[in-house]
């Protein structure tokens, strides 16, 4: 497939990019190009083989580690107070704003 430059304007157009006439040439060119790269991937033969999710064989075959879903306050409440301007308890001391 390859573009000529009235596809290229329409699609800078649909993309809201403003392209000078210059560019038009350029720009066609690089479409063109990934264009290729593409029709090259799909001629690729892809029979038998199967798909895998995440990128990564050993994740799609053997599933994710999830870890335990428990809800904890963090344990280090003291180190994030330890740098605050004003502490009321185990809060952040914050001047009262309403009149």
């Amino acid at each position: 497939m390859s573009l000529d430059a009235a596809t290229v304007r329409r699609i800078a157009s649909l993309a809201r990019i403003r392209l000078e006439e210059e560019e038009v040439a350029r720009m066609q060119a690089e479409l063109n190009g990934i264009l290729g790269w593409i029709e090259q991937l799909q001629a690729v033969d892809t029979a038998g083989v199967e798909p895998m999710a995440g990128g990564s064989p050993v994740q799609s075959s053997a599933g994710m580690r999830m870890r335990e879903d428990a809800v904890t306050d963090g344990g280090i409440a003291e180190a994030v107070l330890a740098n605050a301007p004003d502490r009321m308890g185990e809060y952040f001391g914050v001047p009262k704003v309403v009149e």
